[in-house]
């Protein structure tokens, strides 16, 4: 399969299909007047970010204060944390880097969260960028939808803040339920909302400058829309077997696989390889609706082969009938993540192969959890 040497289990990535990847995005956002934050999220590299920018993206996105440090250590100047800060010791860390870099926008969904940011502003005599998030149908962090022009309005109000936008993450969520293949109807609502929002703020004096929506699935009909002036896509820059099953990809598209290695082989109808759960992500429950995942990697050539039970390093492979795998020991086999993100988290460093060569690309934000 290569003509050099690879220690397993590993990811590599094909360069070529990651710049096709970067520069289609830009290129379709761009045609539709809609500027792209990329999350670095995915691929937690200084390098990849800084190829995003070169080609037209306003910054980045990033998850936490850790990452945003590595990131600003590496040459990039504007960022967004689109995660909620809570603690002394990260508001502080936040305000310190607000002062070495270009900008730096911070999100607050609560009164009390955003009060606790004036108040350390105001101490050091600074104004913070701030954007209210809003929970369009995921249920995860954002206030609700009923509440967010009043908690809008009193944020506008504090001192030493300057809510500048609205931003969403909502993915593949259509009227409440989660969907596979209703992008752009997923889109148009996302982005709805977030406009009837700025529209019923807009009539209370308070403009705001940005409105922030989309995902890898719905960040393309999300710049389609008009309604919003940024998009937050991660996972395009590799694409994995879930943006395969959205529809948000071609199979040609997907530029990073995991290579492992069978090491054992104690019955026909069972293999081992050697990546187990530190290996490939676990965060996707297997045979659930809408995906139906049935593998925690997808082997390429091998669609009847599943890898659906994990221990840390042992990863075991079934046939879909029972019957005998036809692998044998020594077998290197390349598999497709169902979610790449974690998956790069997972390692110190992934091969990017251009041209016939690797090298080694260091996963620099890798375990930034704080």
């Amino acid at each position: 399969m290569f003509t050099y040497p690879i220690e397993t289990p590993c990811i590599i990535a094909d360069f070529a299909k990651i710049q096709a990847n970067i520069l289609r995005m830009q290129e379709l956002c761009n045609r539709h007047g809609c500027t792209l934050r990329p999350h670095i999220k995915t691929h937690k590299s200084t390098e990849i970010a800084r190829m995003q920018v070169k080609v037209g993206a306003v910054g980045i996105t990033c998850a936490k204060v850790s990452e945003a440090e590595v990131m600003a250590a590496g040459g990039l100047t504007d960022i967004f944390i689109a995660y909620p800060l809570v603690g002394t010791s990260k508001i502080d860390r936040a305000i310190m880097l607000s002062q070495k870099i270009q900008r730096l926008i911070l999100t607050v969904d609560s009164l009390a969260g955003a009060s606790i940011l004036s108040q350390k502003a105001q101490k050091h005599g600074i104004d913070l960028e701030v954007r209210l998030e809003v929970d369009t149908g995921l249920r995860r962090t954002g206030v609700i939808l009923q509440e967010a022009i009043d908690l809008a309005a009193a944020i506008h109000a504090l001192p030493h803040l300057q809510l500048t936008g609205l931003f969403t993450f909502k993915s593949m969520i259509y009227q409440g339920n989660p969907t596979l293949n209703k992008r752009a109807e997923a889109a148009q609502e996302e982005c709805s909302l977030l406009d009837q929002i700025s529209q019923a703020l807009l009539h209370r004096g308070i403009k705001l400058r940005d409105l922030s929506a989309g995902s890898t699935p719905t960040g393309p009909d999300c710049a389609a829309t008009g309604l919003v002036n940024e998009v937050r896509p991660g996972t395009y820059v590799f694409y994995d077997q879930t943006c395969l099953l959205q529809g948000s990809c071609k199979p040609g598209d997907i530029a990073a696989r995991i290579f492992a290695t069978v090491v054992s082989v104690p019955s026909p109808d069972h293999a081992v390889i050697d990546g187990g759960s530190k290996t490939f992500p676990t965060d996707l429950a297997l045979n659930q609706p809408p995906l139906h995942l049935h593998s925690y990697g997808y082997v390429v050539g091998r669609e009847d082969l599943r890898l659906d039970r994990l221990s840390e390093e042992h990863g075991m492979l079934r046939t879909t009938d029972g019957g005998p795998t036809g692998l044998q020991i020594g077998d290197l086999l390349e598999l497709i993540p169902t979610h790449i993100c974690p998956a790069i988290n997972l390692q110190n460093h992934i091969y990017i192969e251009e041209d016939g060569i690797l090298r080694k690309l260091p996963v620099e934000a890798r375990g930034m959890v704080v």
